[in-house]
């Protein structure tokens, strides 16, 4: 029952416009390697909105711009969980490094909200394990129909028990009914599936009593698709079966079209779903085709979808922030320049490198990954270009005091330009080229003329960055397993085998 009820607290509740929210609190036994981050948990991007360190003691501290009312994730120790969050709050929240943030406990503004919904998902696991839910799956339609309707009043009862213990806000409360509809709906469309199924009639068709019942919880569509990423996945669902009619008939014969183009022409004709819900529908599948090392063309036809078919503005601005993130700035496109700063206080300019190629090297002490792996290769990189080409290491630490420390350790030895992106991931820098977290080490690659010359890159080790590195110097490096992390001596000649024998035959 878990797989299907549990689903909803993935959701949120949209309200109000963009508002500050103060963040701190403590961790106790944490590391301060550790960082906690918050999500948008309605967004179509889901890109972090902050990243906040700890101190040696577990405390930290931070604030971010909350779009809308409602459910954010927390993100730590790759661990996650869900939180209500209001504009204009002051956030206090604290655990344990053990169980956070599976657990947490939330004072001052936040609070109720917050218990409240800490009470919805207790309930929600316990009377979840009570329920057969393969045995009400498997049942006709009449005694489906009455379990799911059992279901749906006891929730509701339940919502409403806590609401008076905690008196949460209008918003939530809200949210959580139109979660609850939510729910019931992907209950009823997997019944309708595996019917269909089961009968082995593509054209199997619910009771008018089913379609109803749908249609009454349904409600204001708009509301749920805009607050409940749930609510898509269960319209998708939907029309699943006329999508792949029309797939298959527009992609006949063809070999270089996405999924993406593909379902806005099907959204198209469906005059029965409002622009919003085309908006959201589209923006789900459209970051579907938004990956690392896509074709150049395919990135095109994802921008031009974007630009053309999706009508909300704040959805367009999220989907091409998803663009950048993975894939980095438009290679030929200017690179982007940003307030920078030397270990002596120095202001530095990326432009200062133009008539020579250069990459730039995105990096945070509190990554320990950069320096078991990625520091040993980089120095190998970087002795065997630097005749050609010039390397900037840009740190995003929290504060200059930890860049001065880490480049000075770090990166000893190595020949580069050694900067500080002011705020670190909060800086100009890493907004422009994309940079977040869960994206470190970052690296981009500039061509002599100041424009981008690669995608962003993770791993020194893809063929990809050596092909653009010797096109971009004339040197030809030592060649290296495609999809294997580089390891370090793999570019040293000496290292490599000589006049290499073939095979043995028999």
């Amino acid at each position: 029952m878990k797989k299907y009820l549990l689903l909803f607290i993935i959701t949120a509740f949209v309200m109000s416009c963009s508002k500050k929210v103060e963040v701190k609190g403590k961790i106790t036994g944490s590391s301060p390697l550790e960082r906690i981050e918050f999500v948008e948990a309605s967004g179509v991007a889901t890109l972090p909105l902050v990243n906040i360190g700890l101190d040696k003691n577990g405390n930290f501290t931070g604030s971010f711009e909350a779009p809308k009312d409602g459910m954010y994730v927390i993100n730590y120790a790759g661990r996650q969980n869900l939180i209500y969050l209001e504009g204009g709050q002051n956030l206090n929240i604290s655990g344990n490094a053990m169980t956070f943030p599976n657990e947490f406990v939330v004072t001052g503004d936040a609070k109720k909200n917050n218990d409240f919904l800490q009470a919805s998902q207790k309930f929600l696991g316990e009377y979840g394990s009570k329920i057969n839910i393969q045995q009400l799956m498997s049942g006709d339609e009449k005694t489906f129909l009455k379990g799911a309707q059992k279901i749906e009043a006891d929730i509701n009862k339940n919502v409403e028990d806590v609401a008076q213990k905690n008196n949460p806000s209008k918003g939530i409360l809200e949210w959580k009914k139109n979660d609850v509809k939510v729910t019931i709906l992907n209950l009823l469309a997997n019944y309708e599936m595996s019917q269909r199924q089961m009968s082995g009639n593509p054209s199997f068709k619910v009771s008018k009593a089913f379609q109803d019942y749908e249609t009454k919880l349904e409600g204001n569509k708009d509301v749920m698709v805009k607050t409940i990423p749930l609510y898509r996945q269960y319209l998708l669902v939907k029309m699943s079966p006329d999508f792949q009619k029309y797939a298959e008939a527009k992609t006949k014969g063809k070999t270089d079209v996405i999924t993406s183009e593909i379902f806005a022409q099907f959204l198209k004709d469906r005059k029965e779903i409002s622009q919003t819900a085309k908006d959201y529908l589209l923006a789900f599948v459209v970051a579907q085709d938004i990956h690392p090392g896509a074709p150049a063309k395919n990135t095109e036809k994802v921008k031009k979808i974007i630009d053309t078919d999706i009508t909300d503005a704040g959805i367009k601005a999220d989907l091409v922030k998803m663009q950048v993130a993975i894939n980095g700035v438009k290679v030929g496109e200017a690179a982007p320049e940003a307030a920078l700063v030397k270990a002596d206080g120095k202001s530095y300019q990326l432009s200062e490198n133009k008539g020579k190629p250069y990459m730039l090297f995105f990096y945070a002490s509190w990554n320990p990954y950069i320096s078991e792996a990625t520091v040993p290769v980089l120095k190998e990189v970087v002795n065997f270009y630097k005749s050609k080409m010039n390397f900037v290491f840009v740190n995003v630490d929290d504060t200059k005091d930890q860049f001065v420390k880490t480049s000075s350790a770090l990166l000893k030895g190595i020949p580069g330009t050694n900067v500080y992106g002011e705020k670190g991931l909060e800086s100009e820098i890493a907004k422009k080229y994309g940079v977040y977290g869960f994206k470190l080490p970052c690296f981009v690659i500039v061509d002599k003329d100041g424009k981008i010359a690669s995608r962003s890159f993770v791993n020194l080790g893809e063929q990809e960055v050596v092909t653009v590195l010797d096109k971009l110097t004339g040197l030809s490096a030592p060649k290296v397993q495609p999809n294997i992390q580089m390891q370090p001596g793999a570019m040293d000649p000496s290292a490599q085998p000589v006049n290499p024998q073939p095979a043995p035959t028999k």
